[in-house]
């Protein structure tokens, strides 16, 4: 007699069906990293073009134009908006008038719309000038 069991001629539809399900987390999970990774890479190319924008702005102040207390603001690229406040520096400890220099606090604030969040970077310097603000 001669009982033999068939063989195996491939998987069976349980095994493919198992499979398919573990190829569909693992691309899920792969999917969901490069996204994140892809949108984190987006929000810091922003920041660095406000940092970037809020420098040249500061690099600006007390050399292009006179240091005078006020407030500026303008836009670049259509989606950066700046905002320059100069102030004077108070501070007690130092006397103005004895070293004959007289500090201003500039702030410079980058604000700029990403998606539903609105974000803004601030900036903040002193500079010095040797004449006292008449303003």
């Amino acid at each position: 007699m001669n009982l033999k069991k068939p063989s195996q001629q491939g998987f069976s539809l349980l095994e493919i069906l198992i499979a398919f399900s573990i190829l569909a987390l693992s691309l899920g999970v792969l999917l969901n990293i490069f996204s994140s990774g892809l949108r984190r890479a987006s929000i810091s190319e922003e920041y660095q073009q406000a940092v970037t924008i809020a420098e040249s702005v500061l690099a600006t102040v007390g050399i292009e134009e006179k240091l005078e207390t006020g407030t500026k603001s303008g836009s670049v690229l259509e989606k950066y908006h700046w905002t320059q406040d100069i102030r004077p520096f108070e501070d007690e400890s130092i006397d103005p008038e004895a070293i004959n220099l007289f500090p201003f606090r500039v702030t410079v604030t980058v604000t700029w719309e990403a998606g539903k969040n609105s974000r803004h970077i601030e900036l903040v310097t002193l500079r010095l000038t040797g004449e006292p603000n008449e303003s």
